[in-house]
């Protein structure tokens, strides 16, 4: 696949399969991601990867309740309210990796550079036939200290892109 056909069929992937991306996929998208440019080539990313369906599940009723807790009526996100409150959704729309890109918190544009290796992420991972979809709704909760301890994310660096990644189950539409 050429880089135009992979940016023009490039989807947000809702629906995943069981089957997992093994290690050395894994591997091969982050090391894509990291020949990302970055501002003064400082590269100041840092990546975690979950690839546990049970800890995923357990970690998507958790962010649900913590976005919910904290949702104001006035937030643009408030149209996901019942989304959020349906107890089939899930924040990782069932998929069984997590990458969570990671900017050192000191550097200089790292969270855009950590948009740009994720770009790169998402790229290498059409043109290897899997989907892909940023997270958002868990950014914020993964920010949280206990949760980067617990992920082993020094304190000196903050999580920007949680993506998923995982074989597609159909087809995404354009939008």
């Amino acid at each position: 696949m050429d880089v135009m056909e992979a940016i023009y069929q490039c989807r947000s992937v809702r629906a995943y399969t069981e089957q997992p991306v093994d290690k050395t996929t894994a591997e091969a998208l982050i090391k894509a991601a990291t020949h990302a440019p970055s501002s003064m080539n400082e590269q100041p990313w840092a990546f975690a990867v979950i690839q546990n369906a049970k800890q995923l599940a357990q970690w998507s009723e958790r962010i649900k309740t913590y976005v919910l807790e904290r949702l104001k009526p006035e937030s643009p996100l408030a149209k996901y309210r019942d989304m959020v409150s349906d107890p089939d959704y899930h924040v990782f729309h069932r998929a069984g990796t997590l990458i969570i890109i990671c900017a050192r918190s000191d550097a200089h544009n790292g969270e855009e550079d950590c948009c740009l290796a994720a770009q790169n992420l998402m790229l290498a991972a059409c043109d290897m036939g899997l989907g892909t979809c940023p997270i958002g709704f868990a950014r914020l909760w993964l920010n949280r200290a206990r949760i980067k301890r617990g992920l082993s994310i020094p304190d000196d660096y903050v999580p920007v892109f949680p993506v998923v990644v995982g074989y597609p189950s159909g087809e995404t539409p354009p939008v």
